[in-house]
C-alpha cells in the first residue's frame, strides 16, 4: 500500500521581521519530498516597525503580561496578514491544502525558563483559511528538558539524503543555516537519526550586522556585505570583542537577544559593519571547528543556507578564519536547492511529522531527554 503523500504550507518568519517565507511541499513525511512553489511576502512598514517595537519591549517573562495589549494588536494583525497569503494562494493557484505549518514570529526565547514565545494565532488562521494548522512546535520539546532549537535538523537530515545520492556528495556534512542566528546541523551519515544526527546553535548570523546597519541607515540589511566591503576592521576592536565574549556551551541554543553591537559603539558606519561582520565570522567558524571536535569528526563538506550566505564579505571571513585547506562553505543554490526557503519547507515538513506523530526533535539536536514529537493540531473551521 503507497503511503500518503500530504500537501503542506509552510509559514516561516524570520528574526529579520521583513516578511514571510511561504513554501508548499509534498511529502509523506519521512523520504519523500517535493516542492510545490516558494513564494516571499514582505510586510509593509507598519507591521514591521510594530515588529521591530514589540520584540525591542519583550527581555523577560514579565515584558509579556506588561505588553499583553500590545501583543494582542500585533498577532492579531501578524495572523490576519498569514490569513491573507494562504488565501491569495488557495484563489490565485487553486491549492488544494492538507495542513500549515505555522511557526509564528519569534519574539522572546528563554529555554531555561522553558519559555519560547512566537506570535501568530493558530486558531483563527485555522478559521479564516479553512485549514488545519500546526503550530506551537517548540514548547513540547521545552517542557521534556529540550532547548526547543533547533528544530530543521531533522529536515536537513531529508536534504543530505538529495545532496549524498543526486550529487555523490559524501558524509560527513554540515548543514549551515545563517539566519539570525547561525545552527549548524552535522550528518555523520544516515543510518539512524538519533546516533548519526546533531545540531548547535553556534553564534549571531544576521542579527547583529542587521541591528547596525538598521540604527545607522534607512536600510534592513547589509546588501550582499557590501557596506562591510568597504570598511576596514578595527582591529583592536575585534580583539576585545572575541577576549571578552565566547560561546563555550554548544548545548544551549541562542537568541538575538544574547548579543548586542555596544562594542562597536563610535565606529562609521563601514567600519563598524566590517567589524562586526568578522566578529560574526569568527564566532561562526569557531563553532565550526568546535562541533568537528566535539563529535570526532573532521568535516569537509559545508553547505550553507539562509539569507547570510547572500553576504559575501561574511562569507570569505568565515573561510578565511576557518583556515582549512581545501575546505570552503558551499551556497546549497548550486545543488538545486533554493538557500532563502529551507526553512519555511523544514516547517511544512515538520506539520506532516507532528500530524503522523513523528518525532521532530532528539537528544543530539536540541538535547530533548527523549526522540520527541512536536506540534499543536488546531481545526477550527
Amino acid at each position: 500500500m503507497s503511503k500518503k503523500i500530504f500537501t503542506s504550507l509552510g509559514l516561516m518568519s524570520g528574526t529579520s521581521m521583513d516578511g514571510v517565507d511561504v513554501s508548499l511541499i509534498q511529502s509523506d513525511g519521512k523520504e519523500k519530498f517535493d516542492v510545490i512553489l516558494n513564494k516571499y511576502y514582505e510586510f509593509d512598514q507598519n507591521l514591521y516597525k510594530k515588529l521591530i517595537e514589540l520584540r525591542n519591549k519583550i527581555s523577560s517573562e514579565n515584558d509579556l503580561s506588561r505588553n499583553q495589549g500590545f501583543i494582542d494588536e500585533i498577532e492579531r494583525n501578524f495572523t490576519l496578514f498569514n490569513c491573507e497569503i494562504v488565501n491569495d494562494l488557495i484563489v490565485k493557484k487553486k491549492l488544494q491544502i492538507d495542513l500549515i505549518g505555522f511557526h509564528g514570529q519569534t519574539i522572546l526565547h528563554i529555554p531555561e525558563m522553558k519559555i519560547s514565545k512566537q506570535l501568530g494565532d493558530g486558531n483563527l488562521l485555522s478559521n479564516l483559511t479553512k485549514t488545519k494548522v500546526i503550530n506551537q512546535f517548540r514548547q513540547n520539546d521545552l517542557e521534556n528538558g529540550g532547548q526547543g532549537a533547533p528544530l530543521t535538523p531533522i529536515f536537513h537530515f531529508l536534504i543530505s539524503k538529495t545532496l549524498n545520492k543526486k550529487f555523490k556528495l559524501d558524509y560527513p556534512m554540515d548543514i549551515i543555516n545563517i539566519g539570525g542566528i547561525t545552527n549548524v546541523t552535522q550528518i555523520e551519515n544516515t543510518n539512524n537519526e538519533n546516533k548519526t544526527l546533531y545540531a548547535y546553535d553556534i553564534g549571531p548570523g544576521n542579527c547583529l550586522i542587521d541591528e547596525w546597519v538598521r540604527k545607522n541607515t534607512n536600510q534592513k540589511f547589509d546588501l550582499n556585505g557590501n557596506i562591510a566591503k568597504k570598511g576596514k576592521v578595527d582591529e583592536l576592536v575585534f580583539n576585545q570583542a572575541i577576549e571578552n565574549f565566547s560561546i563555550n556551551d554548544l548545548n544551549k541554543s541562542l537568541d538575538i537577544k544574547d548579543f548586542d553591537i555596544s562594542f562597536i559603539r563610535g565606529l562609521s558606519l563601514e567600519d563598524g559593519c566590517a567589524t562586526i561582520t568578522k566578529y560574526t565570522a569568527f564566532l561562526i567558524s569557531e563553532g565550526i571547528k568546535k562541533i568537528d571536535r566535539k563529535n570526532k569528526l573532521n568535516t569537509k563538506n559545508l553547505y550553507v543556507c539562509g539569507g547570510g550566505r547572500n553576504n559575501n564579505t561574511l562569507i570569505n571571513n568565515i573561510n578565511e578564519l576557518l583556515n582549512r585547506k581545501n575546505v570552503s562553505l558551499k551556497n546549497i543554490d548550486d545543488y538545486q536547492f533554493d538557500g532563502d526557503y529551507i526553512e519555511s519547507q523544514a516547517f511544512a515538513y515538520l506539520a506532516i511529522r507532528s500530524y503522523l506523530g513523528l518525532p521532530i526533535s532528539f537528544p543530539q539536536t536540541t538535547r530533548v531527554l527523549n526522540s520527541l514529537i512536536g506540534g499543536v493540531l488546531i481545526k477550527n473551521f
